[in-house]
């Protein structure tokens, strides 16, 4: 997997407005899914009840929940990009989120993202804007855009 490696925030700036490689596939399976439910204690029948969705959903499979999709970006983001003085990262807040494809179980989702922003954020870290769209394998429409803000804490030592 091609990935973007940086020994340290300078050199990650100079990749600002720039197109990351695109991610690996990830498959989303009904245990997935399952998991999800149990986290968030989300338990709509589209996403758990089989005999129910084989009968009335439109999509007569499950289909993972649209917040399994935005928890994904997370890994995504940290399988292509490694930024060696990295100490940490944190989730900081998502803007302008759209859903605009179901993710069908079994589905193979990859990530298309950029690094749409890079600010200071205290003395040693940044405030990071990624552009994200999520691809579902061999579906026009991606499972999720959004815009993705992460910080990270650069190690000085």
């Amino acid at each position: 997997m091609e990935q973007l490696i940086c020994k340290n925030f300078e050199e990650f700036k100079t990749h600002k407005g720039k197109t990351l490689p695109i991610g690996e596939w990830v498959t989303v399976t009904q245990e997935m899914i399952n998991s999800f439910a149990d986290a968030t204690q989300d338990y709509q029948w589209l996403h758990v009840d089989l005999e129910r969705i084989e009968k009335e959903s439109p999509f007569k499979k499950p289909i993972a929940h649209g917040f399994l999709s935005i928890s994904l970006l997370s890994k995504m983001l940290m399988d292509l990009v490694i930024v060696e003085s990295l100490e940490m990262g944190v989730n900081y807040g998502l803007n302008k989120v759209r859903f605009p494809h179901p993710v069908i179980v079994d589905s193979r989702l990859r990530l298309h993202s950029s690094i749409a922003e890079v600010e200071p954020y205290t003395k040693k870290g940044l405030k990071i804007t990624w552009d994200c769209s999520v691809e579902i394998e061999g579906v026009r429409k991606p499972a999720c855009v959004a815009e993705f803000v992460s910080l990270m804490f650069e190690n000085q030592e």
